[in-house]
């Protein structure tokens, strides 16, 4: 994926040029994406009830398939919603509090 550039000249301000980078709001926008979506939304409550949950006891508790709670840990993984730490064959999840304070500070600025 190329990096593209946008720039466009604000209006009544020719001196002043604002420059959108489409690459960071596509990432952004996979990142708002990847927390809005109900069963994601449940996955970061339950991990944040228990602390630290095993993907086992995700779906086991949600009642859903296992490759359907991977697949949507993955998402929550990449985005960097959840963390993981490996302890001899159980990999558990944990919220990534930073970066959920950094998604809702985003959002606040969005609102404002």
């Amino acid at each position: 994926m190329s990096n593209y550039q946008i720039s466009f000249t604000l209006k009544n301000e020719a001196d002043n040029q604002l420059t959108v980078d489409t690459l960071s709001v596509k990432k952004a926008a996979l990142i708002l994406r990847a927390f809005n979506h109900k069963l994601r939304q449940q996955i970061l409550k339950l991990i944040d009830t228990q602390e630290k949950v095993t993907v086992t006891e995700i779906y086991v508790k949600l009642r859903i398939e296992q490759s359907v709670a991977s697949q949507h840990l993955a998402i929550l993984r990449k985005a960097e919603f959840v963390k993981t730490e490996r302890d001899g064959k159980f990999i558990y999840y944990t919220i990534n509090t930073d970066r959920m304070k950094d998604l809702n500070r985003f959002v606040s600025d969005l609102l404002k």
